[in-house]
């Protein structure tokens, strides 16, 4: 992997091999795709807070879409918490395409569902850990991805079963299915001839600073009415 001084550069080839050449015995650093992943989460969630500010339309009010909302944001990046779950549970980079192809899914399924920075973390325990039942022969239990996702063991168990439903159960993703997530991960990662993740991050970083402002102004607020 080469590592500029401020940036992680991916190749489409490096990230090609990871994905499909990935061994748990030889390799212990964090898979390419994880750091792919968090970026393109990161540029989602960039791109619908653009949405919401300019239509406020754009936040659904359906129940089903607010499934995986949070009450408080958790206080760690998206690269951060994927790491975890991998430093954690060892989840294959396939588990993390797999992953990928649900959370895609989840959104056709699901239109006026978006990716924002209340629900990203409890999204992608819950995807990571289907997936992660559906690639792998061995898995940890729920209480312990729970533990892993910073959730109660119910819950997991919860949006477990409301993200199956709202799925329809339709889990299965074929060898095409995968390969063709694993394309657009590639051509993701072949913009400019290879891919900065700190660009997104740091686009990630300044929407939270915003939100951490607006949430002292409305207790600011609160306390003088």
């Amino acid at each position: 992997m080469a590592v500029a001084s401020a940036s992680l550069v991916i190749s489409p080839r490096k990230l090609r091999s990871d994905v499909y050449s990935y061994s748990y015995e030889n390799d212990s650093n964090t898979p390419l795709v994880i750091s792919v992943l968090a970026s393109l989460i990161e540029r989602t969630m960039a791109r619908n807070e653009r949405i919401a500010r300019n239509c406020r339309r754009a936040l659904s009010k359906d129940s089903r879409s607010r499934v995986f909302d949070s009450h408080e944001i958790p206080d760690m990046a998206i690269q951060s918490y994927l790491e975890r779950i991998f430093r954690y549970t060892k989840a294959g980079p396939s588990v993390y395409v797999v992953a990928y192809v649900y959370i895609d899914r989840f959104c056709q399924a699901n239109p006026g569902f978006r990716i924002h920075a209340t629900n990203v973390h409890r999204l992608l325990i819950t995807t990571i850990m289907v997936a992660s039942k559906y690639v792998e022969d061995l898995n940890y239990r729920n209480s312990y991805f729970a533990r892993v996702g910073g959730l109660e063991t119910n819950e997991l168990n919860k949006l477990e079963l409301d993200f199956l439903f709202l799925m329809g159960f339709k889990m299965h993703v074929n060898v095409s299915v995968f390969e063709s997530y694993c394309c657009h991960l590639e051509r993701e990662v072949s913009i400019g001839g290879g891919y900065h993740i700190e660009r997104t991050l740091r686009c990630a970083e300044e929407i939270k600073s915003r939100q951490t402002e607006d949430r002292i102004f409305n207790h600011i607020a609160r306390l003088t009415l």
